[in-house]
């Protein structure tokens, strides 16, 4: 049985609450195993599961079509597992569903991205039934022995189970999604399929674990951090993932607008806040990001760090300069103010009673800081388009019915200088780094958010590996956007080491929406026509628009050499 591993650095020591309701203590008889799991993943609010149907899991997903939820059939299980993970981002929980090995081995890299950004999805996955395994028969899909994808995914996942118990099934199923909307991390549960219609014969309770911080700690830990930042010079906040997952932009909000604190944000905490706020003053990645936002933060003597994870990365490739004394160091995993530990405090008590005490902070000057946001752009029609110069175009349209998915590399880079306007509207892999996430997090994120318009930027080699989700995106006619970076290759492995490996064979991309059946596709190479591409596609509300640009070569962003710069000695 997997269960949260204590013993880690990177496990929680308190559980936090449930992101959403759950069913009252009330009496459950009559329901199969996979009725069950059904039902509690709808008490979660997730309303669709991503997947692909097979032999193992096809009982389970005979349920799934007569239940309330929505399959979303997807081209390949790292996909699904994508857009499950974005789909989590964005609604509070996700899931995907799959058959065994093929299937859930598949999804190892999605799962895993998803583990390490703290996303949490559900995987479930049938298996060969327990009748079957009887004297150890070589089945198909099977790897070495039954247990296999099982011992695979206790690496992957925060808890897990396999349902091989009707006695224990309905616990073992709460206790597995209790542990993902706590910790906000993949849970994975395998289900033997002569074992999802099985209908346990005793009653079953559901009762949520209790999740609480010591009042005593607390009191003391929001009194110390009231006490400091009303003595301190120059405090800031700077807000990171764990905001998003814990749903706690509000209590951030008001905690900046009670005490007018300034608030920067990691890359990978990028639109916890809307981004055209007052008190917002920008990304803070090291020595890699602004100079002005840098020399903000670090001349800060009271910076306050809530939710955010310090990755290489978020850290500038460690060139941050942060003095663990003028920090207050807030995680789902962690308290500490200055050099003094707080234990059992929950983050999301923390940051509501913080929010609720205002501290009285010294106002500070918050710096112009020079960004597309306030920059006019002025169109150069005749103009080859560059990476730059296409981001400050596309930031003219933001607004608050937007959501940008970026992939990795210049397409992540570039983009933290779009201004985005609201919350949890920009989405990237920006810690675990998989290329490949932006086209099926599309699908996902779209599936969860119908009212928002979603922008993908993806390189050439991300869209590769798995634009062919895009298949599902017209299915499903969605009207995103998605924008191909098309520089013939690895644009950020060539600035790190240049070499012949780096070049992928050259697509005709626009051409897809043919291929796909549904959306229109546009190839650009000047300012010009990336311009009437752009503005053709945000009004058409037909389908899917596919705009293939033509970069040069050796074309790059500022932020991208910044990290060449530090990173390429590594390499």
């Amino acid at each position: 049985m997997l269960t949260p591993d204590m013993s880690t650095p990177e496990t929680i020591p308190l559980r936090s609450g449930l992101s959403r309701a759950t069913p009252s203590a009330a009496s459950v008889t009559g329901l199969s195993i996979g009725e069950y799991l059904i039902r509690r993943l709808q008490d979660y609010g997730i309303a669709h599961v991503f997947g692909l149907p097979g032999d193992y899991i096809l009982g389970f997903y005979s349920l799934l079509e007569h239940s309330p939820i929505e399959v979303i059939g997807c081209t390949r299980e790292d996909c699904a597992g994508f857009a499950a993970d974005a789909y989590a981002r964005v609604h509070g929980m996700g899931a995907v569903c799959v058959t065994y090995c093929v299937g859930g081995l598949s999804l190892c890299n999605s799962v895993a991205g998803a583990y390490a950004e703290k996303s949490p999805v559900v995987v479930i996955t049938g298996s060969p039934g327990l009748r079957e395994r009887v004297n150890n028969p070589l089945l198909h899909h099977r790897v070495r022995d039954f247990r296999t994808q099982y011992d695979v995914f206790e690496k992957l996942c925060i808890a897990g189970t396999e349902l091989n118990d009707p006695l224990v099934a309905f616990h073992e199923i709460d206790r597995v999604l209790h542990a993902a909307a706590s910790f906000k991390r993949p849970v994975y549960i395998e289900i033997p399929r002569d074992m999802v219609n099985v209908i346990p014969e005793l009653p079953h309770q559901f009762r949520e674990p209790a999740a609480a911080s010591d009042p005593a700690v607390l009191a003391e830990a929001l009194a110390e951090a009231e006490r400091w930042i009303s003595t301190c010079q120059k405090p800031v906040i700077l807000a990171g993932v764990e905001i998003h997952r814990f749903g706690l932009q509000g209590e951030l909000l008001a905690l900046a607008e009670g005490s007018q604190i300034a608030v920067t944000t990691t890359m990978l905490g990028k639109s916890v806040i809307a981004e055209t706020h007052p008190l917002f003053v920008g990304l803070y990645e090291g020595a890699m990001g602004n100079d002005q936002v840098t020399r903000f933060v670090e001349e800060s003597d009271c910076v306050i760090l809530l939710g955010a994870f310090m990755t290489d990365i978020n850290l500038g490739i460690f060139t941050a300069n942060l003095d663990p004394g003028k920090c207050m160091y807030v995680t789902s995993e962690q308290l500490r103010i200055r050099h003094h530990h707080f234990h059992g405090v929950l983050l999301q008590d923390f940051v509501r009673g913080l929010a609720e005490r205002r501290p009285a902070a010294a106002k500070r000057i918050i710096p112009h800081i020079s960004s597309f946001g306030n920059e006019k752009f002025v169109l150069q029609p005749d103009k080859p388009i560059t990476i730059t110069r296409l981001m400050a175009r596309l930031n003219e349209l933001l607004d608050d019915e937007t959501m940008v998915i970026a992939d990795i590399g210049d397409s992540l880079f570039a983009a933290t200088e779009l201004v985005i306007r609201g919350h949890t509207e920009f989405l990237s892999p920006a810690y675990y780094t998989s290329m490949g996430f932006s086209v099926p997090a599309a699908l996902g994120a779209q599936v969860a958010r119908p009212d928002l318009r979603g922008v993908v930027i993806a390189g050439d080699g991300a869209f590769q590996m798995t634009g062919t989700e895009l298949s599902t995106i017209v299915r499903h006619g969605f009207t995103t956007i998605v924008i191909v970076l098309d520089n013939k290759g690895y644009g950020t492995e060539r600035v790190l080491h240049p070499g012949d490996f780096n070049d992928i064979n050259p697509w005709k991309y626009h051409l897809l929406p043919q291929v796909l059946g549904g959306g229109t596709g546009y190839e650009v190479r000047t300012e010009g026509e990336f311009d009437a591409a752009l503005t053709k596609a945000w009004n058409d509300l037909s389908g899917m628009s596919l705009i293939q640009v033509h970069l040069p070569l050796d074309d790059c962003s500022h932020a991208l050499k910044r990290l060449a710069e530090k990173l390429s000695k590594r390499v």
